[in-house]
């Protein structure tokens, strides 16, 4: 599910060199026509599904006699979550568009590769239950959380004292508050390490992503914000660790390549060879670690604030952030105003403790009118 993004298309390249072991069955995506319409072709599945009405019939008529059957919007998705061929679903949409069709596999009896942070960030508190009720596995597909799921194997869950959870610093890991107001939207697309998609780069370069990912872990592992450390690691080779009550650290090393998180999750607890760069720790020489500037980039400070106060909070904050980086991306807002209206849309929330589906997504749409609202101003 979202086939046409950055981790869509490197899955389908993984499955492209396991043929024998993998096959796609279904692709879903927003609005790609071009791109979907080539992976149908290549792929075959059974079924192909696009958010948007109009592309679907794009689509649709463009695969017209190839035996591929073509749905749209939420329905469609959800179908293709359930779909009865399938043995694990990729989860790689982006936005809280992954909430419904994610528990919609899960009911299905199907483990879950999950690269989608809205599931977790917004209703960890629906999906974890629903994944021990349904007896199925959820598999983390981003390098942070697969390399603390990696660091957690033959060990006591028990035994756990900390996570460590590293962050590249993004691309203005060493510019002043002062400088941070005079970069664009093409400075911040500009990631050191990662190849990823627009919207995560952003949040990358503000941190954002570093306290959605702490959201995150604390519902993957059973843990409380304070029991996460999150490190800025520049050389991104260590993907994040864990500390054991003993003092000991494990930690996953390798390169930054999205490829590797998402092959382990399809072939967990196998390890299918992987052509990726290897690191020469001798050749690399150091590493360097430093703790995140939370005055410089207060976007991962309310994040960890929404994430202790919990209840709605996590989604308010994830809304608002996903507004304010559209409109930044569009040349309407600077980049220091992401985290302004951040605040603002998180001041202006009504708390809620325990938030159904249908209130996770008032919740959305009440904080990106407020954004809007704000932004008008």
């Amino acid at each position: 599910m979202g086939s046409t993004g950055s981790i869509g298309r490197q899955t389908l390249e993984i499955v492209s060199g396991h043929r024998d072991e993998l096959e796609a069955v279904a692709l879903t995506a927003n609005s790609s026509v071009d791109l979907i319409v080539t992976q149908a072709l290549e792929f075959r599945p059974k079924l192909i599904v696009l958010n948007d009405e109009g592309a679907a019939k794009q689509a649709a008529s463009r695969l017209n006699g190839e035996g591929i059957t073509v749905l749209s919007g939420m329905d469609g998705l959800i179908e293709a979550a359930r779909m009865e061929e399938a043995d694990i679903v990729v989860t790689a949409m982006v936005g809280m568009i992954g909430i419904r069709p994610t528990i919609a596999a899960i009911k299905a009896g199907h483990d879950i590769a999950l690269a989608n942070k809205e599931t977790l960030v917004c209703a960890g508190h629906i999906i974890m239950p629903l994944i021990k009720e349904y007896d199925v596995k959820l598999y983390p597909v981003d390098s942070e959380h697969s390399a603390i799921f990696q660091s957690l194997q033959g060990n006591n869950r028990n035994d756990l004292e900390r996570i460590i959870l590293t962050a590249s610093g993004g691309p203005f890991r060493t510019k002043s508050a002062g400088e941070l107001t005079d970069v664009t939207a093409a400075d911040a697309l500009k990631h050191p390490n990662w190849n990823m998609g627009n919207k995560i780069t952003i949040d990358s370069a503000t941190l954002v992503n570093k306290g959605l990912e702490v959201m995150e872990a604390c519902h993957l592992f059973g843990v409380g914000v304070d029991d996460i450390q999150v490190v800025i690691h520049p050389q991104s080779i260590i993907h994040s660790a864990v500390m054991y009550r003993d003092g000991a650290i494990i930690a996953q090393m390798g390169s930054p390549d999205m490829k590797l998180p998402i092959q382990y999750a399809l072939f967990y607890p196998e390890r299918p060879r992987l052509d990726t760069k290897r690191v020469d720790l001798a050749q690399l020489g150091s590493m360097t670690f430093e703790a995140p500037d939370p005055e410089r980039f207060p976007g991962f400070k309310y994040a960890l604030e929404a994430a202790r106060a919990g209840g709605i909070m996590p989604t308010v904050f994830n809304a608002a952030n996903e507004r304010a980086v559209a409109l930044f991306l569009d040349g309407r807002i600077g980049f220091t105003d992401i985290p302004v209206l951040i605040r603002n849309a998180m001041d202006s929330a009504q708390p809620i403790a325990d938030p159904t589906v249908e209130q996770i997504l008032e919740a959305e749409a009440e904080a990106a009118g407020i954004v809007d609202m704000l932004q008008r101003r």
